[in-house]
């Protein structure tokens, strides 16, 4: 009885467990769009309303979340990356994308469970067996940042970022120093690097700097 016991264990150590913290049981959501596609959110980041994306009060940019429509069950998973809603009761302002996926465009909210599957955006990805031949560093990094543009013009830096979102592109940053306006791909994950470089010079943008998240 006790070996098998202890091959029961043992199968079960061997069997990986997804873990979720709920945070809210029955909280109501929105959602924007249209009006606020292509501003920058309260992370710098541009918002594309057709990326999966959320914005809340307090919890940390990039803070992984799993959001299920109570009446029908429907889920879709988020990233935090602004803040709201500021209307008073409402818990969680959802992209368009994740809207549609929730079936909520038609009422504009929901009474919805959350759950946090991951507090900082982390997961696990496989290295690439080569580094990319753009890589400023020979050293690999689990998150890249990819700078694709720098201007001194906010105008023309505007101009790119929205060439990008209209290109499929995720994750479009503005970073800004006193005398230019960075346009960044951030937190591009290592296994992706690559499609995202192929992409970049795909679509004719071929001076990009790829640099580790730091």
């Amino acid at each position: 009885m006790k070996l098998k016991a202890f091959f029961v264990l043992l199968l079960l150590s061997a069997v990986p467990l997804a873990f979720s913290e709920i945070l809210a049981m029955n909280a109501e959501a929105s959602y924007y769009a249209e009006k606020f596609h292509g501003r920058k959110t309260a992370s710098g980041e541009i918002f594309n309303m057709n990326a999966l994306t959320c914005a809340h009060k307090t919890l940390p940019f990039g803070t992984m979340l799993r959001v299920t429509n109570l009446q029908n069950n429907a889920t879709v998973d988020v990233r935090v990356n602004d803040r709201g809603p500021f209307v008073k009761g409402r818990e969680i302002d959802l992209s368009k994308a994740a809207a549609q996926k929730l079936g909520m465009i038609k009422t504009g909210t929901a009474r919805v469970k959350i759950e946090i599957i991951s507090p900082n955006g982390t997961s696990a990805v496989a290295s690439r067996s080569a580094a990319s031949p753009n890589t400023n560093s020979a050293a690999r990094a689990d998150y890249w940042d990819v700078q694709v543009g720098s201007f001194t013009s906010r105008e023309n830096a505007n101009r790119l970022a929205q060439a990008l979102l209209k290109s499929g592109f995720e994750n479009v940053y503005f970073q800004e120093t006193s005398s230019v306006t960075r346009v960044v791909l951030k937190r591009v994950p290592d296994a992706q690097l690559p499609e995202i470089e192929a992409k970049l010079r795909a679509n004719g943008y071929t001076d990009y700097v790829v640099k580790k998240n730091a």
